[in-house]
């Protein structure tokens, strides 16, 4: 492994993003260099600040030629708060390097020909955060430093709804304190209203209610469904999505581990009048399905995608449809891959958090018919 003297820079050009938002570059050795703060077509003097066996991280020493897609930040806090890693780039910028992060993805690990032709966005960049995490330490409440637990004081974050900025004023020192706010302020639980449905939420929930809106008609037009059919949703929450989607089809289970989300997602059911729609709690690996086989499975897992046993499962109950929603674009493709008999025919990416490098992604997959 080379051993680089950490005072000497190096000149770089930086040629594109990596899935966390920095710029990548290579150093004259061919090693790979990640740089914070760096747009695509900048050329950087650059000092290494941590070296592995096949990447360096490094900090922009000076911008020799300024990229045509930086922009000047419009936050007093960017880039030292971890929240945002965009605002030095234009919004056109930031929207293709979300795509080709999806795209990248789908066909390097998932080995996949298909690929997102489009991000859908909402067009609002800042005020759409409905949750918000504060740390404090000492008399100082706010965020964390980017990659540190160093917590830096703000009075306000242009990606929070009015709501939450106007309760910071109000917080006093204590720990993690976390502030959602929805059609009825910052009581718990709080609510959500989506295409003319209601939802109570005690538990996970998309933080961009408008984002959320066009990531679930994305859902619910892949799920095709009709009057006739049987829809399942695994990692269902408080079943927003089953009841989005569900409310087209003739019947809709939704399955989650979490016994307080199934309570809510009940109640849900109750509020908006749908009694074809229920749920119960259950591992979804584990879980045996005393339905007939499904016309559609809609699966949106944790970050970590889904376990084999996960996989195992929707192979056995054999739907016409998945409809994966998914918040990693490395394990969706990684998924994808795993769900053998399934060809993923379109997907999209949704923008759920401008101004940030992580990207949502939807996807169609239908079994492949078997030859007699």
């Amino acid at each position: 492994m080379s051993v680089y003297n950490k005072q000497q820079t190096h000149i770089v050009k930086v040629t594109g993003y990596s899935s966390g938002g920095d710029g990548v570059a290579r150093l004259n050795d061919g090693k790979v260099v990640f740089i914070r703060n760096a747009a695509r077509d900048d050329e950087l003097e650059i000092r290494l600040i941590k070296e592995q066996a096949r990447s360096a991280r490094a900090e922009i020493v000076r911008i020799l030629a300024p990229s045509p897609f930086r922009t000047e930040p419009d936050c007093p806090y960017y880039p030292e708060c971890g929240g945002c890693d965009y605002r030095h780039i234009t919004y056109e910028e930031e929207q293709r390097a979300k795509l080709q992060r999806v795209n990248d993805a789908i066909e390097r690990i998932g080995g996949l020909a298909i690929c997102a032709g489009e991000i859908l966005s909402t067009g609002q960049l800042d005020g759409y955060r409905n949750k918000a995490v504060f740390h404090s330490k000492g008399q100082s409440v706010g965020f964390y430093r980017a990659m540190s637990h160093e917590v830096i004081r703000i009075n306000s974050c242009l990606l929070l709804d009015d709501a939450l900025n106007d309760a910071i004023k109000a917080l006093a020192p204590g720990g993690e304190i976390t502030l959602r706010s929805g059609r009825n302020g910052l009581q718990e639980p709080f609510e959500v209203e989506l295409d003319g449905l209601v939802f109570q939420l005690n538990g996970f929930f998309q933080v961009n209610t408008g984002a959320a809106l066009l990531l679930y008609k994305k859902a619910r037009e892949y799920a095709q469904l009709s009057k006739t059919d049987v829809l399942i949703d695994l990692y269902c929450g408080v079943g927003a999505l089953t009841l989005f989607a569900g409310r087209d089809a003739s019947y809709a289970l939704g399955v989650e581990r979490n016994a307080a989300a199934v309570e809510t997602a009940r109640e849900n059911a109750a509020l908006n009048g749908l009694p074809n729609i229920e749920f119960i709690t259950a591992d979804v690996a584990n879980w045996k399905s005393e339905t007939a086989s499904p016309d559609c499975i809609i699966v949106d897992p944790p970050r970590k995608g889904l376990s084999p046993g996960a996989v195992r499962r929707i192979l056995e109950l054999s739907p016409n449809r998945i409809v994966y929603v998914s918040c990693d674009p490395a394990t969706l493709a990684r998924d994808l891959r795993a769900l053998e008999g399934y060809a993923p025919t379109d997907i999209c990416a949704v923008d759920m958090f401008p101004r940030t490098a992580n990207v949502e992604c939807c996807c169609l997959l239908v079994k492949k018919q078997t030859s007699l």
